[in-house]
């Protein structure tokens, strides 16, 4: 069981997430809950201000988040996050090299959580969120990638 089903089944109320905290609760399992609709609006390019991190060239969505690992000098965490191999870790101060202090700073904001949690909470689920909307190994078709997105949106009342 992957880390969204593991967040999606804590929904139902009888669930736990990972680190065995409820989601939508206190603790890591929370935060994830609390920044995972951020992290799709982002991966669809639909947050306010994707900005730096957002679908290739033009700036935002997956593949623009991709691109931005890569020249910050991530890109072995990001491709081993598409690949379907074993997901590498990223260091959650990393992230604030990748999105910038002001970027981290809107994303804590907008999850209404502290930055710090921010930047630990996304350490944690990019990789697997990464992982999930990029099955076969590579980036999956725009409109492909949008309706997965739009299904856990759902899924999440979000």
């Amino acid at each position: 069981m992957g880390l969204l089903d593991q967040i999606l089944g804590g929904l139902g109320g009888a669930g736990k997430s990972p680190m065995g905290r409820s989601a939508g609760g206190s603790g890591m399992g929370g935060i994830l809950m609390s920044l995972l609709p951020v992290v799709l609006g982002m991966l669809a390019n639909r947050a306010a201000g994707a900005g730096r991190a957002g679908s290739g060239s033009s700036g935002g969505g997956l593949g623009g988040l991709l691109e931005q690992l890569t020249q910050r000098g991530y890109g072995r965490q990001a491709q081993s996050w598409v690949s379907t191999g074993e997901n590498e870790a990223i260091d959650p101060d990393a992230l604030a090299e990748v999105f910038g202090n002001d970027r981290i700073a809107q994303i804590a904001a907008q999850a209404g959580v502290s930055e710090d949690e921010a930047r630990g909470g996304l350490a944690e689920l990019l990789p697997d969120v990464v992982d999930h909307f990029t099955p076969d190994g590579k980036l999956p078709p725009m409109d492909q990638l949008l309706a997965s997105i739009d299904d856990y949106q759902r899924r999440i009342g979000r």
